[in-house]
């Protein structure tokens, strides 16, 4: 995103308002040609980011005097600004106001702003500038939860948890939900260790459950995703907090008890099925590639492919 400043102004301390001065013209870092206005006194100067689909993206935080500007003067300035954004022919506003500021979210919902997210310092309001319906997105609608089925090929022991606090005590994979920027082979190395002090490393994706109006999930969706581990250590030190029990299994035997879930046991049968015919026959494996944007990289997870199809050398 590049920086551009001042598509609207307004008066901090006085809440009345103002009669924008003469426009200059202003070129950003990137050549790009944008509007910046002669403040009046006692303005404050606000401060968007243009992104690449037309629309602003406000922080309140980065505004200079914050703390002197009242209610009443925030809602006339924010309304001549969006009168101005709308002349500009821009699609929306992104207004991201923190807790501490919250008093301005009544001011910016009575021009129409209304709720996108938040988080645990601040949040987030939106207002479609375009013509039509929104066509902003959402925001995340699901959570993903990752679990880690650690399987010894050598003793065809697998690792099984039961949660504490429970009504049910089953047998389960050892895991939890995913965290920011981390990778889905990561969180589940890390939650097996964490609840069950064994280390272990990540081989495969095995399956992706995904589920809708999760009550777990505060009736979002939610994926679960179950990989399969490779162990590095075998004695078991497991979380008090978290579980109840914690065992290396007979995978066999997993496979037939009664007391677990029903995706563990169909995991269970598959990693049983994988451990005798191969497990190339069920593993996704996880390949990383160069993303469109600059600098960045993603993770791919499917099938795995011949080389001569990756390089497509040898091949009419």
């Amino acid at each position: 995103m590049r920086l551009l400043r001042c598509w609207g102004r307004w008066r901090a301390v006085l809440a009345r308002t103002y009669s924008p001065g003469p426009s200059a013209g202003y070129r950003g870092a990137s050549g790009a040609q944008g509007y910046v206005r002669n403040p009046p006194v006692g303005a404050c100067d606000l401060q968007g980011e243009l992104d690449r689909f037309g629309g602003i993206s406000v922080r309140l935080a980065r505004l200079d005097a914050l703390d002197r500007l009242d209610a009443a003067a925030f809602q006339k300035g924010l309304q001549a600004a969006v009168q101005q954004w709308r002349s500009e022919g821009r699609t929306a506003v992104w207004l991201h106001i923190p807790i501490l500021q919250s008093r301005f979210i009544a001011p910016a919902a009575s021009l129409g702003f209304c709720f996108h997210h938040a988080e645990s310092d601040s949040s987030t309001l939106t207002l479609w500038l375009g013509e039509g319906p929104s066509r902003l997105p959402g925001y995340a609608s699901h959570q993903v939860g990752v679990a880690g089925a650690v399987f010894d090929e050598n003793t065809r022991k697998i690792l099984v948890v039961q949660d504490r606090n429970k009504l049910k005590n089953m047998w389960k994979f050892p895991g939890g939900l995913s965290e920011p920027e981390e990778d889905i082979g990561d969180t589940a190395v890390r939650e097996v260790f964490e609840e069950t002090g064994i280390k272990s490393e990540f081989r495969s994706l095995l399956s992706i459950r995904q589920q809708h109006t999760n009550p777990g999930a505060f009736g979002k969706s939610d994926m679960y995703i179950i990989c399969r581990l490779k162990p590095y250590s075998f004695t078991i030190n497991f979380c008090q907090h978290e579980c109840l029990r914690c065992e290396w299994m007979d995978l066999n035997d997993l496979a037939k008890t009664e007391n677990t879930t029903p995706i563990t046991s169909r995991v269970a049968r598959l990693l049983l099925y994988g451990y005798r015919e191969g497990f190339d026959k069920i593993d996704l494996t996880v390949e990383e590639l160069p993303a469109v944007h600059t600098g960045l990289f993603y993770k791919l997870y499917h099938k795995e492919l011949p080389e001569n199809y990756k390089t497509m050398k040898g091949i009419d």
